[in-house]
């Protein structure tokens, strides 16, 4: 799949679990991808900014990039939806708040040609973050130290000639109760879905991409999961009235596709910098 001959047009992207300002964060990555579609509406679908694990001690220049790629797509008009999540969870505050061509949810109900397609986040089914929120977050900084180490291993695993390897990924597969949560959560959003007669259900959350048509006794819908910008790299993309799963891989892109928005972006300037340009708009050499 070569993006090289210009902008892929979809009509839905859903992108979810980004989790900007954590060391997991593939900003680059996603930040390449963005720049190879043009959406008509964009779902995110939670987490995209990790207010949990926010530190201004690390906010790299690339994080930066991707909010500032994506308020680009608000000045051009296109339709956004930002669907809160559990670790920017202090963005329910504003929901129903819209500026321009954004809006802030908690879920986002969208007709596709003649379906019905039910976008929300997910953790409204995790027990944990109910009764446990202490728990949780405890959590959250443990899968972050595992993606700091699983860098690492993954650095000198490149250097002998192996494959990368996702730890997390492998103890999510191993573990019987992880396994038990992924399989009800999914089982949950199904039955609800099944029951308001939606022909579609979208997820993040879980960090397991999928797309899967589930049939109970009651009837089917498609289940479908954005997965994550950590481990996964994967969005969902919907074009001529299909869903498909995006997955990142390097090998599309050339290192000329992604180029800054703009020449000398302030993003690349030093504080200091920045500082001396504010005293040169009132004309004064120092303070």
């Amino acid at each position: 799949m070569k993006f090289n001959k210009g902008k892929r047009k979809l009509d839905v992207v859903v992108i979810s679990d980004v989790h900007l300002g954590t060391y997991g964060c593939h900003a680059k990555e996603l930040l390449k991808y963005l720049k190879s579609i043009n959406p008509k509406t964009v779902i995110l679908n939670g987490d995209i900014v990790d207010i949990w694990q926010f530190s201004k001690r690390y906010w790299p220049k690339s994080h930066m990039k991707v909010i500032k790629y994506l308020i680009r797509w608000v000045s051009q008009g296109k339709e956004i939806y930002y669907i809160t999540g559990n670790h920017d969870e202090m963005l329910r505050k504003f929901v129903g708040f819209q500026l321009g061509s954004l809006a802030i949810k908690n879920k986002v109900v969208l007709e596709l040609n003649g379906k019905k397609a039910w976008f929300f986040h997910g953790d409204v089914f995790d027990v944990t973050m109910q009764h446990s929120k202490w728990l949780a977050k405890l959590g959250a900084v443990g899968y972050d130290t595992l993606i700091l180490i699983n860098k690492a291993v993954n650095y000198f695993s490149s250097l002998m000639g192996k494959e990368k390897i996702s730890l997390s990924k492998k103890i999510k597969d191993s573990v019987k109760s992880a396994v038990k949560f992924i399989n009800n959560f999914e089982d949950t959003a199904v039955k609800i879905a099944i029951d308001n007669e939606y022909d579609y259900v979208v997820c993040g959350h879980i960090h397991q991409p999928t797309i899967k048509k589930i049939k109970t006794n009651n009837g089917s819908v498609t289940y479908l999961n954005s997965g994550d910008w950590v481990e996964n790299l994967t969005s969902l993309e919907y074009s001529k009235k299909e869903w498909k799963l995006y997955k990142y891989d390097e090998r599309d892109y050339r290192k000329d596709d992604v180029i800054d928005i703009i020449d000398n972006d302030i993003l690349d300037k030093t504080s200091k910098e920045i500082f001396g340009e504010l005293l040169a708009d009132f004309n004064f050499k120092s303070l």
